[in-house]
Order: structure tokens, then C-alpha cells, then sequence
């Protein structure tokens, strides 16, 4: 597991004491994990952590509904070319 997607999972465990481990396949958003108090604090993370600019108007909640789809969306995606300034 990434780094990142560990720093995430770890944010999602404080705010749930009750739980040891989160199942890479378990729903976040059914199982209240990520709710919509905490969705902003959440979103910002997952920027932060994976150095991807994230705009909530066109977030899909599929590429956020489970840890699998985090790492799949944000931490394996192929990274971007550097972009090339000409003088």
C-alpha cells in the first residue's frame, strides 16, 4: 500500500475507533466512513496525498467509494507530463 493511501486510511480510522481495518473492497460512503461532514476534510487529504487536483464538480463518487477505487483513481493513475514552458 502506498504511502498516501495509507495516510488515508489512517485518517478514516481515527474518526472510527471502533474499527481495526478497512477492507480495501468495503463500501466507505454505505458504511458511513466518509460522510458529508467530513467529505471537504476528506477530499483535501486525498489532494494533499496524492498530489492530484481534485475538482468536486466533476469528483465521481465511484472513484472514491472504496479504498481499492482511491488507490486505483488517485495513487496508480499514470502520472502526468511535466508541462514544457517555452521562452
Amino acid at each position: 500500500m502506498a504511502d498516501g493511501l495509507q495516510t488515508v486510511k489512517n485518517w478514516i480510522l481515527d474518526r472510527h475507533p471502533e474499527r481495526d481495518d478497512i477492507a480495501s473492497d468495503l463500501d466507505l460512503i454505505e458504511n458511513r466512513l466518509i460522510d458529508s461532514l467530513s467529505f471537504v476534510e476528506f477530499v483535501f487529504l486525498l489532494e494533499q496525498e496524492s498530489g492530484t487536483a481534485i475538482q468536486m464538480e466533476t469528483l465521481e463518487v465511484e472513484s472514491i467509494r472504496t479504498l481499492g477505487a482511491i488507490e486505483q483513481h488517485f495513487f496508480n493513475a499514470p502520472a502526468q507530463a511535466p508541462v514544457e514552458v517555452q521562452a
